[in-house]
């Protein structure tokens, strides 16, 4: 049996070495990936406007909302190894 959330740990510790770093929309997409295969949909309000960082981070998450959370874990590891592969 696959045990995903084994992957999906190896895959958040492998996103740390990365040999450069991803673009914006790719760390966007990371996070909203990461947040919602470990935690699910996006909770909380919705940070202000002045929070640039911090409401981009949350309306990625929110954008993923609905998604499970094996499939979202799915997601996080295929784009991990896409960037690794360069």
């Amino acid at each position: 049996m696959d045990d995903l959330p084994a992957r999906f740990a190896a895959a958040a510790e492998a996103v740390k070495e990365l040999p450069e770093r991803p673009g914006n929309d790719d760390m966007l997409r990371l996070y909203a990936l990461y947040k919602q295969g470990s935690v699910g949909d996006a909770t909380g309000d919705r940070p202000g406007m002045m929070d640039f960082v911090g409401r981009a981070k949350y309306d990625a998450w929110a954008d993923v909302a609905g998604m499970s959370q094996d499939d979202a874990m799915a997601a996080y590891i295929e784009l991990v190894e896409s960037l690794k592969a360069g």
